[in-house]
């Protein structure tokens, strides 16, 4: 059966995906998503666009931390980290989303 977004076949399960979006279990739980993952990428952005910035316009980062190894290499080093520790997070998190819409799907199987 095609219905083009309103209604889908899931296994033997229809559902009514207007219906869900109108339930607030449904509501909260993209504003849980939102409220998590917003700071995450504006934390990400500053720094990510704060590289390029204080490399090109300041001599903040050319100075030697460790060795012949500037403050440069550092912050770069530092991305990485932060965006595995992001992940591991958002990986995480999404255990309680997954079992969230589980939970909003079996309320509103037809």
């Amino acid at each position: 059966m095609e219905t083009f977004g309103k209604e889908k076949e899931q296994g033997e399960r229809i559902l009514d995906y207007e219906k869900i979006v109108a339930t607030s279990k449904f509501q909260q739980l993209i504003q849980k998503k939102r409220n998590f993952i917003v700071p995450i990428i504006i934390v990400f952005l500053i720094t990510y666009f704060l590289l390029p910035i204080l490399t090109g316009y300041t001599s903040i980062l050319e100075h030697k931390a460790i060795g012949w190894i500037t403050w440069t290499w550092l912050y770069s080093l530092g991305l990485f980290v932060m965006v595995w520790v992001f992940a591991t997070m958002y990986v995480k998190k999404a255990e309680t989303f997954d079992q969230l819409a589980e939970e909003i799907i079996e309320e509103n199987i037809k």
